[in-house]
C-alpha cells in the first residue's frame, strides 16, 4: 500500500461518549465485520477482553486493520477511563492523526480535557465526531462552542444538524450543499442525499459562508479566489481544509449518532479526505547514539532506508508468548530475520509479524515504514524500546508515564501459587508500565501500585481469571514519596573483608531539591580516566536503587539531584559490590542531613451532579480535605471542579451518593504531589 494511502489514527473521547460504538460501526461500513456489536451486550469486536465485556468500558487499546476507498486505516480504539492513561499515552505517541468523539449532550467532559491535551503534547491533527446526536438534550452548536471555548481551538463545522435530540434526522453537507438521511432499515449501510429543504436553505448558507471563510483564513490561494469572487470547487476546499486539519490551523467537525448507525460513512471520508499520511506529519526525531556522543537526528518516512521502529505496546498471548506492537518509522522488517534492540544493545529474532484485527490476526511478509503490525519472538523488547539494525543506533524519544499513586498488598493462598503470581505480575508489569511491584522490606508483604482502584482492580480480576492465580488482595493504600527540601553533602568510605578479600570505596555526594515535577538527575562530575566501565556503572545502579528506596519509609524519591564529587578507588581492592554498597550509604546519610519530607499524591476531582446538590456534592468534598477550585455549568447539570488528598478520597462515592440522592458522579485523576502536613504519624 503506497504511504499516502495509509492512515494511521486513534479514537479518543471521554469515558461513555462512544468511542468503541463508533469503531464498531466504521469496521462494519468498510466490512471489516459482517455484525455490528454492541457494548451493552458485550458482543463489541475491539472490547475483545472478558472484563472489558463484563464492565463495558475499554482497558486495552485494540488495534485493528481495516480498508475505505483504497486507502488502509490502522485505527487504535484507547481507553476513555482516567485509569488507563497509559494506553492513550503510548498510542497517541504512534498516531499521525485522531479522532475526538464529543457526546453533543455533555460537551467537552474532564476525561476529553486529559486526552486533548496529550494529543496537542504530539502535535496530533485531529477532527471531532458529534455524537449522540439523537439524545434529548444535544446541541451541536453548544457542543462546539463548548470545544472552542475550553482548548482556544478555530472550530470548522463541515455539517449542520437536520433537528437534534428526538427529532434528529440527518444532517447537511455543507461542502456539496446537500442533505444526507441514513436507511434504518439496512443498519444505515445506505443513505439518500437530497436538496435542501428551503425553510433550511438560509441556515446552510450562513454556515457554508463561514467554513469558507475561516478555511480561506489559513490558506493563500483560497483567500485570493475568495476575495476577488471567484468560484471556488469542492476539491479545491477539500485540499485547504486537510492543510489546515494537518497544520492544526482548526479542527473540523461532523457528526452522527453511532448507536442508530448515522453519520459514520462520511466520518470515514473525512478519515480519508483530512487526517495525514505518514508522510504528511514532520519527520521522528531520534538520538544517534555513537561512541563518545550523542546528536539528535531527524527519521525520514522512507522505506528504503535503515530499519527503526518503536514498541509502543505490549501484550501477553498465553500461545505465542509477548505480542509486541511496532510502529514502523523508517526502513523495512521482514518475518524470520534479526533486529536489534538498541536500548538494550541486544539482538533478537523476529520470528513471525502479524496484522492485527483486535483479537484476531493475519501473517506479513514484512513491514514497512509508516505502518504498524505486531511482533513474535521479542523476548527482551518493553515499551519504549527502538528497534532496528546495530548500522543505524537510533533511539526514538521514548515515552514517558505518570507514576502509580495507589497500592494494594497482595498474597498468595499457598506457597505454590507465590511462583506462579510472580510469572504473572512480570508479564502485567511488562504491558503496563503504570503497573508496578515489590517486596515492602518491612513487613515481608508483596506491594503492587497503579493510577486508580478501578486499574488495580481490573489488574487483579485478570490475575486470577486469565492466569488462574489464587490470591488475597488487602486494603487500599496510598502510595506516598519521598524528598528533601535542603542541599547537604556527605562523605563515606567503605571498608569489608569478605572471603579472605578486602573490598574498599569511598564516595563524596551532594544531594540538592528539583522543581516540582521535575524528576529525579544523577550527575557525576568526577573524571573517569582510571576509573573502569563497571565500576562506574556500579555507582550509578546503586544510586538509582537508593532513589527507588526511598529516605525512610521506602517510598521513591522524586525531583531530587543526585551529583557525585569525589570517587576514592584502588584497583587493588576496589569492587563493584563495594561501590554499591557506599553508594546505599552515603545517600541515606546526605538525605538525612537534607531534611527530608513526605510527599502525599493531590487528586484533580469533577464531581456531576444537579444544580440543587452543588452546596451537598461540595460540601461532601470540604469534609475530607478538598478544595474547590471552579464549577461550570452543563445543560445536563453542574460541574465542580476540586482537588483532594488521595489518601481521603477512599469511600468518597459511598458518601457522595447519599448526600445526592445518587444523583452525582465524580471522575479523579493524578494532579500533583504536595508535603504532606505532619508526616505520617502513628502509620509507621
Amino acid at each position: 500500500m503506497a504511504l499516502d494511502k495509509m492512515r494511521n489514527i486513534g479514537i479518543m473521547a471521554h469515558i461513555d461518549a462512544g468511542k468503541t460504538t463508533t469503531t464498531e460501526r466504521i469496521l462494519y461500513y468498510t466490512k471489516k465485520i459482517h455484525k455490528i456489536g454492541e457494548i451493552d451486550d458485550g458482543q463489541a469486536t475491539m472490547d475483545w477482553m472478558a472484563q472489558e465485556q463484563e464492565r463495558g468500558i475499554t482497558i486495552c487499546s485494540a488495534a485493528t486493520t481495516t480498508y475505505w476507498k483504497d486507502h488502509q486505516i490502522n485505527i487504535i480504539d484507547t481507553p476513555g477511563h482516567v485509569d488507563f492513561t497509559a494506553e492513550v499515552e503510548r498510542s497517541l505517541r504512534v498516531l499521525d492523526g485522531a479522532i475526538a468523539v464529543i457526546c453533543a449532550v455533555d460537551g467537552v467532559q474532564p476525561q476529553t480535557e486529559t486526552v486533548w491535551k496529550q494529543a496537542d503534547e504530539f502535535n496530533v491533527p485531529r477532527l471531532c465526531f458529534m455524537n449522540k446526536m439523537d439524545r434529548i438534550g444535544a446541541d451541536f452548536f453548544a457542543s462546539m462552542d463548548d470545544v472552542h471555548e475550553k482548548f482556544g481551538v478555530e472550530t470548522l463545522a463541515l455539517q449542520i444538524p437536520i433537528g437534534q435530540g428526538a427529532d434528529f434526522e440527518g444532517v447537511i453537507d455543507l461542502l456539496t450543499m446537500k442533505e444526507i438521511r441514513w436507511n434504518a432499515d439496512d443498519d444505515g449501510e445506505t443513505f439518500e442525499f437530497s436538496d435542501i429543504d428551503s425553510s433550511r436553505l438560509e441556515e446552510a448558507q450562513t454556515w457554508r459562508e463561514k467554513l469558507v471563510d475561516t478555511v480561506a483564513g489559513s490558506d493563500d490561494d483560497l483567500a485570493e479566489i475568495y476575495l476577488e469572487g471567484g468560484e471556488i470547487t469542492i476539491e479545491q476546499l477539500k485540499a485547504a481544509i486537510r492543510k489546515g486539519t494537518i497544520n492544526r490551523a482548526f479542527v473540523p467537525f461532523v457528526m452522527g449518532s453511532a448507536r442508530r448507525n448515522q453519520g459514520v460513512q462520511p466520518l470515514i471520508d473525512a478519515i480519508i479526505d483530512y487526517l495525514p499520511s505518514p508522510t504528511e506529519i514532520p519527520a521522528a526525531k531520534g538520538i544517534h547514539v555513537k561512541k563518545d556522543k550523542q546528536e539528535e537526528v531527524t527519521v525520514p518516512c522512507d522505506p528504503s532506508k535503515m530499519a527503526l521502529g518503536l514498541v509502543f505496546k505490549i501484550q501477553y498471548d498465553r500461545e505465542m508468548g509477548p505480542l509486541c506492537y511496532v510502529r514502523m518509522y523508517s526502513g523495512k522488517i521482514q518475518a524470520g530475520t534479526q533486529i536489534y534492540n538498541i536500548n538494550k544493545k541486544k539482538r533478537e529474532r523476529v520470528n513471525r509479524i502479524l496484522r492485527m484485527h483486535a483479537d484476531k490476526s493475519e501473517a506479513m511478509d514484512s513491514v514497512s515504514a509508516g505502518d504498524i503490525a505486531v511482533f513474535i519472538g521479542l523476548k527482551l523488547a518493553q515499551t519504549g524500546d527502538t528497534i532496528g539494525s546495530e548500522a543505524f543506533t537510533v533511539l526514538l524519544e521514548q515515552p514517558t508515564f505518570p507514576q502509580p499513586v495507589i497500592s494494594v498488598a497482595l498474597e498468595p493462598e499457598s506457597m505454590s501459587e507465590r511462583d506462579k503470581m510472580n510469572e504473572t505480575l512480570k508479564i502485567l508489569s511488562c504491558e503496563d508500565p503504570t503497573f508496578t511491584y515489590h517486596d515492602d522490606a518491612e513487613t515481608g508483604q508483596l506491594i503492587i501500585s497503579g493510577m486508580g482502584e478501578l486499574h488495580l482492580d481490573v489488574l487483579v480480576t485478570r490475575m486470577k481469571d486469565d492466569f488462574g492465580v489464587k490470591c488475597n488482595v488487602g486494603a487500599p493504600q496510598v502510595t506516598y514519596r519521598e524528598s528533601i527540601s535542603s542541599s547537604a553533602e556527605a562523605t563515606e568510605d567503605f571498608n569489608k573483608v569478605l572471603g579472605g578479600k578486602e573490598n574498599t570505596a569511598g564516595l563524596t555526594i551532594k544531594v540538592e531539591p528539583r522543581e516540582q515535577g521535575s524528576g529525579n538527575l544523577y550527575t557525576c562530575e568526577v573524571k573517569q580516566n582510571n576509573i573502569p566501565d563497571e565500576i562506574m556503572q556500579a555507582i550509578e545502579s546503586g544510586f538509582r536503587s537508593s532513589l527507588d528506596s526511598g529516605i525512610r519509609y521506602g517510598y521513591p524519591c522524586v525531583d531530587m539531584a543526585v551529583t557525585v564529587t569525589k570517587i576514592d578507588y584502588n584497583e587493588l581492592t576496589s569492587t563493584t559490590f563495594a561501590f554499591e554498597a557506599c553508594a546505599a550509604a552515603v545517600f541515606d546519610k546526605a538525605c538525612s542531613a537534607a531534611n527530608p519530607e513526605i510527599l502525599e499524591p493531590v487528586m484533580n476531582v469533577d464531581i456531576s451532579c444537579p444544580k440543587e446538590f452543588v452546596g451537598p456534592a461540595g460540601s461532601q468534598l470540604s469534609q475530607r480535605g478538598g478544595s474547590i477550585m471552579g464549577q461550570d455549568s452543563k445543560t445536563t447539570g453542574e460541574i465542580i471542579h476540586a482537588q483532594a488528598p488521595m489518601a481521603n478520597m477512599f469511600g468518597f462515592t459511598t458518601n457522595l451518593r447519599s448526600a445526592t440522592q445518587g444523583r452525582a458522579s465524580f471522575s479523579m485523576e493524578f494532579s500533583h504531589f504536595q508535603i504532606k502536613v505532619g508526616g505520617l504519624g502513628n502509620a509507621y
